[in-house]
């Protein structure tokens, strides 16, 4: 598979490295081509411009500062699966500091599967997961195509509903963040799935 990353951060470079280990091309995509390069030459793929990395390949990874993940989104041509793993967060009290980024990209891009996914957890996460960590997936189109880059990076896809639900999956990131900087741990919020919801019945 082909994919392309809009940024040169920590986050593309993270989830990057474990792509082109899983035998896919990855195009770091950045405004600074130096940057772009060294990034590249780390993880094993190529580099080049946000344009470029945009219509790179069939999906692309959106790992760019939430205040301007709309715009840039914007070069992302139609059909092109859009990995969105971005938080628009207010670092002072850890509240959204506006509406769903995934559900606004979608609207300005109404070409293009938007996906909201990788957003749960900083890049060091990303770079050495635990075993069996589930990713949440919120998309209307492209969810196969995500679980299985999910599944490349060490983790375990959790669909999570329909794009409308990235909200949900934003406001999570949030409250988790907030949790962990004063010191909680978020894990012990989660009994296991029987203790909470009983057993299913079958059928």
């Amino acid at each position: 598979m082909r994919i392309g990353t809009l940024g040169n951060g920590m986050m593309a470079e993270a989830l990057a490295t474990h792509w082109v280990k899983a035998g896919h091309e990855v195009m770091i995509g950045g405004r600074d081509p130096g940057r772009a390069a060294e990034v590249a030459r780390r993880v094993g793929g190529t580099a080049g411009s946000l344009t470029e990395a945009a219509s790179y390949g069939d999906v692309v990874l959106l790992a760019v500062p939430a205040e301007v993940a709309v715009e840039i989104a914007q070069l992302v041509p139609a059909g092109t699966t859009l990995i969105d793993c971005t938080n628009a967060l207010n670092h002072s009290d850890f509240t959204l500091a506006q509406p769903a980024t995934a559900e606004e990209i979608s609207r300005a891009v109404p070409g293009v599967h938007v996906v909201k996914a990788f957003n749960l957890a900083a890049d060091a996460v990303w770079r050495n997961p635990p075993a069996g960590l589930g990713v949440p997936i919120c998309a209307d189109d492209g969810l196969e195509v995500v679980a299985q880059l999910v599944r490349d990076v060490g983790c375990e896809p959790i669909p999570a509903g329909g794009l409308v639900r990235a909200k949900l999956l934003e406001a999570t990131a949030a409250l988790a963040i907030g949790i962990w900087v004063s010191g909680g741990d978020v894990r012990a919020m989660f009994p296991p799935s029987e203790a909470a919801f009983g057993t299913v019945p079958p059928g």
